[in-house]
Formats: C-alpha cells, sequence, structure tokens
C-alpha cells in the first residue's frame, strides 16, 4: 500500500482547530500517510517577513498533495501588529501566501464543489449541485498593480488608449492602476480542465462567466477560447451569462446550471454566493489543482476572534480532504468520507453554532469519524 505524503499547512487562527478536526477522520478512515508539517501565514511574515517561508516552498516540490487550513489575509489586530511599522519600513510587504501558492506552482485550476447535503438548516435548496471552475493564476489578481502611477506609465496609457485621457493629467498619487491579464493559454486550459470534469462526471451543461460587453479585450479574450473550447465537447451544452446577470440566475434558478467557468475574479464571486446557497463558508470546499501539485483548503479565513475557541465548523476542512482523497485516486475512501458528513448533516444531533447547535469543532469532527 503507497503511504502519501501530504503537507500540513495550519496558517493562522483556526486554520489549526479545523485541521485537527480533519486529522480525526483521515486517521479512522486510514488513509495511509505521512504528514508534514509546513510553516505559513501571518505569523511567519511577523517573524521572518515572509508569510510563505522558502522552507515550505522546498516542502511542496516534494509531497503528493497538501492541505491548508486558513491564512490572515488582512493584518489588523491581531498578535505581533506593532511589528507591522518596522517590517514595512525595512521594505517588506505582505502578499497572500496563498496567492502566491497558486502562482509558484501554477495551480491553475481554483476546483469549488457547491452541493448541498439534506437536513442542513442553512441550505437555500436542498437540490443544488453546482461545480464551479475559477481560474487561479490571472486575471486582477495577477499582482500588476501601480500606485503611485509612475509618470512613464502615465504616458504610455496617454498614448495607447483614448479612454484613459481624462487620468492622463492627475498626479501619479491621486489613482491606481491594477492590470487584468487573460492570456489565450490560461483562458484555454481552464475552460478545458471544465469540460473535461463535465464530461468525467456525466455533466450536461458548461455556463461561462464573463462581463465581455464591458470589458472587451480581457473577458473578449476569456469568452473566444471559451467557445472554442466547447466545439470540441459537442455532447455538453454550453451557454454564457455576464457575472452580474449571473448572481440574479443562480439565485432564482439554481437547478439550471451545472458546470461554471470563470476568470479569477468572477470565479472568487460566485463561488462564494454558491457556497452561501449550500450553508455557508463552513460548507465551502476548495482545491488549488496544478499539473502536479494539488493544495486543498476550506474558503473561509483564519477568524481570529474565535482562534482557540474551537467554535468553527469543521466540515468545508473535511470536505477538502475528501476532495484530496479523489485527487489521489482514493476513491472508496472519498466516497465514505463524504458519506459520512451526510449522514451526520442529515440526523441532525450535532451542529457547530453557524447551523444553530453547539457543539464544537472537534465534536463534530469525532460524530464524523464515528460514522466511518
Amino acid at each position: 500500500m503507497k503511504k502519501y505524503k501530504i503537507a500540513w499547512l495550519p496558517g493562522d487562527g483556526v486554520g489549526v482547530e479545523v485541521l485537527e478536526a480533519a486529522r480525526l477522520v483521515l486517521d479512522r478512515i486510514s488513509f495511509p500517510a505521512e504528514y508534514l508539517h509546513g510553516d505559513i501565514g501571518w505569523e511567519f511574515w511577523c517573524r521572518e517577513g515572509d508569510a510563505l517561508p522558502a522552507r515550505t516552498v522546498d516542502l511542496l516540490q516534494n509531497v503528493d498533495a497538501a492541505l491548508f487550513g486558513a491564512i490572515t489575509s488582512k493584518p489588523a489586530k491581531l498578535a505581533h501588529a506593532e511589528l507591522l511599522p518596522a517590517l514595512q519600513n525595512r521594505g517588506f510587504s505582505y502578499r497572500s501566501p496563498i496567492v502566491r501558492l497558486r502562482q509558484v506552482f501554477d495551480l491553475y485550476i481554483c476546483l469549488r464543489p457547491c452541493k448541498a447535503y439534506p437536513g442542513n438548516p442553512l441550505n437555500f435548496r436542498d437540490s443544488i449541485d453546482l461545480t464551479v471552475f475559477r481560474e487561479n493564476t490571472e486575471d486582477l489578481y495577477s499582482g500588476v498593480e501601480f500606485y503611485p502611477v509612475p509618470e512613464e506609465l502615465s504616458e504610455v496609457l496617454g498614448r495607447c488608449s483614448k479612454p484613459f485621457e481624462p487620468f492622463r493629467h492627475l498626479p501619479g498619487d491621486q489613482y491606481a492602476v491594477s492590470c487584468k491579464i487573460n492570456t489565450a493559454a490560461g483562458s484555454e486550459r481552464i475552460t478545458a480542465a471544465a469540460f473535461e470534469w463535465a464530461r468525467q462526471h456525466g455533466r450536461r451543461k458548461v455556463t461561462i462567466v464573463h462581463k465581455a460587453n464591458v470589458v472587451r479585450a480581457g473577458d473578449g479574450l476569456f469568452l473566444e477560447k471559451a467557445q472554442q473550447v466547447a466545439a470540441r465537447f459537442p455532447e455538453i451544452q454550453m451557454d454564457e451569462a455576464n457575472i452580474d446577470a449571473m448572481t440574479m440566475w443562480l439565485l432564482k434558478n439554481p437547478g439550471n446550471y451545472d458546470v461554471l467557468v470563470a476568470p479569477n475574479l468572477y470565479g472568487d464571486i460566485i463561488s462564494d454566493l454558491c457556497a452561501q446557497m449550500v450553508g455557508g463558508l463552513g460548507f465551502g470546499c476548495s482545491g488549488n489543482i496544478g499539473s502536479r501539485l494539488g493544495v486543498f483548503e476550506p474558503t473561509h479565513g483564519s477568524a481570529p476572534k474565535y482562534a482557540g475557541l474551537y467554535k468553527v465548523n469543521p466540515i468545508a476542512t473535511i470536505l477538502a480532504a475528501k476532495m484530496m482523497l479523489e485527487w489521489l485516486g482514493e476513491q472508496e475512501k472519498a466516497q465514505a468520507l463524504e458519506g459520512a458528513v451526510a449522514e451526520v448533516i442529515r440526523e441532525g444531533a450535532i451542529r457547530t453554532y453557524d447551523m444553530g447547535g453547539s457543539h464544537t469543532t472537534l465534536e463534530m469532527g469525532q460524530a464524523i469519524a464515528d460514522k466511518l
């Protein structure tokens, strides 16, 4: 039996606690793994000026997959906050380590299943079963931003774009520029991944989410490449919708949708909307997937106010562990784990605070483990 090497990345705040709960379930299911701890998050930026230390990058080069807890994206009112000015004066700027991980390891697929489990009092509708494919490395998350804006950039934009003319004469410290970068290759591979997944899982339709009527260059390219990919999958229906209309139609008729694929920002928006329709962030799991590495996580943050209270719902993290098992080819274990989650939710005897109960993070994890 193969023994997997799994990077264990607790991160900040409640990330430690939800991974504890996931470990209860993975151990009960006899998942053959060696768990290798990795340092990541706000605390390490405070101590070392790096939220993703080089040693953690090295660790991830030599594992089969990673399970990730949560990190603090915006430092505020946290331990060591008094160090912030000194670190900034030394030239350190904080950037989300999960965003860096996606780019360093080219984890271009953000796979977010949004499935309603019967018995969950937070479900919008019990029949919802959507999957979002979010491009994970480009778009407005590319990190190409300017504030203040250099004079040479202002001059170039003024020469190349008539719509920029009203901003051209503003001082550089009076406006900011963030570049939305969509590439042909990036657009094609994320939509191809969505269609391939739909084919493999017997899904009937893929919806392309964009705003090409306004963002004509970047989103126009994304839509063009998506349409070309769709032609290779004639058995799967393809439709497309503007992001603003998509949020309305998802709420009105969620049953009309199956697989959604979108550039980075729109994918972030609709995946949170879909997560809320199936119970909220306590049920939102995510896989950051590339050609070699998969990093699996809950979509919620580090929730500093709950750190140490063991209050947060661990189901999102446990479902992220289920995604990891699927990706590794451990289908039977993944199905058993999901079945245990579904049974605990259906029975309703154990519920964390978000579900209207008072059970702890570890009590929920133990209840799921006891069903295995």
